[in-house]
């Protein structure tokens, strides 16, 4: 494998609060990362900052050997465009707590938009596509149905076909089952799992340590803008060699 993601050193500031402080990560081609910790500790921030909804304050961001957030000139770095993040932002799709469909639209008009509208991609090509994501997550037959008609579980898998539509080389996952209600949880846990099997790279930031257990090739535990401590799911969730991880395990086994 080869790292499809460098994190060098990065820092994150919301006025006198440090979000991040000198955070460094490889993610690997077709690996799946998963990031735990408790509130606050950096770790949505980590994922915004990756999907470049935050703006680093120190450091680099590399995706696929291309440098997020900046153009480099000799020995000097520039700020790119707004147009330019955008089409950078194309490499990555995020889904986050809440669904942010559009209410307005169908299922399948919110799974085509982006494609249509911003990949400027024919809409002959677009619907097949969209119509096999859908039997991906298992609603094809909601394909006309609206938001409010959904549960939230439902509303969620839409919002991962809804990303995945964009073609995405890595997917990102901003605790996407904190918001459901328990039953509906692992509906959208089984979409993911396919997701990993298939050998999609994924960074998933999550509260669920036996999905962790079960489909991260590796785990790594925040505290305080800091990454802490990571390894192999068995080794960390069982047998942390930190007092802070193996706190936070237990509490949330508790």
């Amino acid at each position: 494998m080869c790292a499809m993601v460098v994190i060098a050193d990065i820092d994150k500031h919301f006025g006198n609060f440090q979000a991040l402080s000198k955070v460094s990560l490889e993610i690997e081609q077709g690996e799946v990362l998963c990031i735990i910790g408790p509130s606050g500790s950096g770790k949505s921030t980590l994922l915004r900052c990756i999907n470049q909804l935050e703006r680093i304050d120190a450091g680099a961001i590399w995706i696929e050997d291309e440098l997020v957030g900046f153009r480099q000139e000799g020995n000097r770095l520039y700020e790119l465009t707004e147009p330019q993040i955008a089409r950078q932002r194309l490499a990555s799709g995020m889904v986050f707590q809440r669904f942010n469909l559009f209410a307005h639209m169908t299922v399948l008009e919110n799974i085509i938009e982006g494609p249509v509208v911003v990949q400027k991609r024919p809409k002959s090509a677009v619907v097949p596509e969209a119509l096999a994501l859908l039997d991906q997550v298992g609603l094809r037959d909601k394909r006309d149905a609206y938001p409010s008609e959904l549960s939230g579980g439902q509303q969620q898998r839409i919002a991962i076909a809804r990303a995945l539509a964009m073609k995405p080389k890595l997917m990102l996952f901003d605790e996407p089952t904190s918001a459901l209600d328990p039953e509906l949880v692992s509906d959208v846990l089984n979409v993911m799992r396919d997701l990993a099997r298939s050998g999609m790279t994924m960074v998933v930031v999550t509260h669920e340590l036996g999905f962790a257990r079960e489909v991260a090739h590796r785990v790594v535990f925040m505290d305080q803008g800091r990454i802490v401590e990571s390894g192999p799911p068995q080794q960390l969730l069982s047998h942390p060699t930190e007092k802070r991880t193996q706190d936070f395990i237990a509490a949330v086994l508790s």
